[in-house]
């Protein structure tokens, strides 16, 4: 159990939470939420105590063990796999490296052997025998192969860091485990193998994740950062903005009775409760349910920005062909024999397991880069706009936020302009910020707005959730649900690809697979288990 105490974090005048006083219970998972900028990552830090509040405390049960998912990437570096995976409980490793140490002695003498008998003990109590098998499980199960568990971690890419920093915090059983944006970097195999994880894992858990079909399974409650402070409520993510929109139109509602009201929320519980699976975590969730009231549940007071896509000029059918398109960079190859056509309409979200061969195709696409081999063509009508995942050259200027949508716009009054910033949740002088000092999710906001105003009829977004809260995440993904135009995109997000996508191009090096299906039913098709297996299975020539 971890519990706070008139918690309060300021920097400078500004307060992220005020007297936070909640409790984190044994057996639970928190989804921790808000929206961006709201301090999430913060509040994980400050109850790592990586970070001093600036009142109150944070207590834990004396004994318990608190992990947390690094993020720094290069600290381990001269390090192997295998021990930063054991470095995740520090006491354990520091026993064995210090037992280790005493048996390597050339002058071992009795001090020490009455030492080495007493680290034994504690070695032995602490299951130490079975760390290194333990922690090589951890790394087998997320996609480190037995070849790299004794490679020293500089020695690794970025994807399998990622991969060892998240074995290191699961590993040894934590008494309290907080995790921030764990998905990152894994495959859906992977984090489908976290979630089951985390379904059975019998402690305290407090996660940041912007992925919510994870949230949706795991979660047990949401902690919900509003107006610097945090409340607490039962049941997934899903639940809590439905129960939340239901709430606030029954407040709408002004003279229904509240008999009425509260029996339309048993029904809505109801729902829920009977759609929990077997899943421990998801049956505790259920129980926790059909406990709830109306008052319980309080709208959130947090903002949609409003998205909403359209064209000015009318598609035809032919949209882009693609033939035999080839690229490597930096001889690595990419992409391999690509031909595909794109018909008015179409939603195609294209996947691969390195993710620079569909930003490299997107390229090529836009003209930024030349293939190899290989034609693009696109058709007569089609207008076409693009979100690259690296935006950065976009905003190397120091204009406002008005003076850079301008450049856009064939209409430039003032109104028009603030009307598409308010839209993105730029209001009042934050419409005359500069462009260069936006964080990464009003960057991703100001694109969409640039792309609003643009009004193409093909629209290409490179990993367009990346930095964005859930909340945004929300909007783009029911925009691009009720945009009439094409779309071409690429996610690392399960639902926003299963929702929008009416079709999936997979890319690999030997080749790649075409299929008109969602996201879920590709992934769950014999064929393209099949297909997929035989592609990977070949050598690169």
């Amino acid at each position: 159990m971890i519990t706070t105490e008139n918690l309060t974090v300021r920097f400078g005048k500004e307060a992220l939470f005020e007297n936070v006083n909640i409790k984190f219970a044994p057996g639970n998972c928190y989804g921790l939420i808000g929206a961006n900028g709201a301090g999430k990552s913060t509040f994980l830090k400050v109850l790592s105590g990586d970070l001093e509040p600036t009142s109150g405390s944070v207590h834990i049960k004396k004994g318990q063990r608190i992990a947390v998912l690094k993020q720094n990437h290069f600290e381990f570096d001269d390090y192997t796999a295998i021990d930063t995976v054991i470095m995740g409980h520090k006491h354990l490793y520091d026993v064995m490296k210090e037992k280790d140490a005493l048996y390597m002695k050339p002058d071992f003498n009795d001090e020490d052997g009455i030492r080495v008998a007493h680290l034994e003990t504690e070695f032995a109590e602490m299951d130490g025998w079975q760390a290194e098998p333990n922690a090589s499980s951890l790394l087998n199960d997320l996609g480190i192969p037995q070849e790299l568990h004794y490679s020293l971690m500089k020695d690794l890419s970025g994807s399998e860091k990622v991969r060892v920093l998240l074995a290191q915090a699961l590993f040894g059983t934590p008494d309290i485990l907080l995790l921030d944006e764990p998905t990152n970097h894994l495959d859906l195999a992977t984090i489908t193998w976290l979630e089951d994880f985390l379904i059975d894992f019998p402690n305290t858990v407090i996660v940041v994740s912007h992925d919510r079909k994870f949230l949706d399974r795991i979660c047990t409650h949401i902690a919900d950062i509003d107006f610097r402070n945090i409340q607490l409520y039962t049941g997934n993510y899903s639940f809590w903005t439905q129960a939340s929109a239901l709430i606030m139109k029954q407040k709408e509602e002004r003279n229904k009775k509240l008999e009425e009201k509260a029996e339309e929320f048993r029904k809505f519980i109801a729902r829920f409760s009977a759609n929990a699976s077997k899943a421990k975590q998801a049956t505790s969730r259920k129980n926790m349910l059909e406990k709830l009231t109306l008052e319980d549940i309080k709208p959130s007071t947090r903002k949609y920005p409003s998205i909403n896509f359209k064209f000015s000029k009318i598609p035809g059918k032919d949209v882009l062909t693609v033939t035999g398109l080839k690229k490597e960079v930096n001889g690595e190859r990419l992409i391999k024999a690509l031909s595909f056509d794109v018909r008015q309409g179409e939603k195609i979200a294209f996947i691969s397991q390195n993710q620079l061969a569909v930003t490299t195709l997107f390229e090529i696409l836009e003209g930024k880069i030349e293939p190899d081999e290989g034609s693009v063509n696109w058709g007569v009508t089609a207008t076409h706009s693009y979100c690259p995942k690296d935006n950065n050259d976009f905003f190397k200027t120091d204009k406002n936020l008005i003076q850079w949508l301008a450049q856009y716009s064939e209409e430039q009054h003032v109104s028009f302009l603030r009307g598409y910033l308010g839209r993105m949740l730029f209001s009042g002088e934050d419409a005359e910020k500069a462009v260069n000092v936006l964080s990464g999710g009003e960057k991703v906001r100001c694109m969409f707005a640039k792309t609003m105003i643009e009004e193409a009829n093909v629209l290409l977004f490179d990993e367009p959730t990346n930095h964005l809260d859930l909340e945004a995440i929300t909007s783009l993904n029911n925009a691009l649900i009720d945009y009439t135009g094409t779309v071409l995109f690429t996610s690392q997000d399960y639902q926003f690809i299963n929702t929008v996508a009416t079709r999936i191009i997979e890319i690999t090096p030997n080749g790649y697979l075409n299929y008109q299906m969602n996201y879920k039913d590709y992934l769950k098709n014999p064929d393209v288990r099949k297909k997929r297996e035989q592609l990977m299975s070949m050598s690169v020539k």
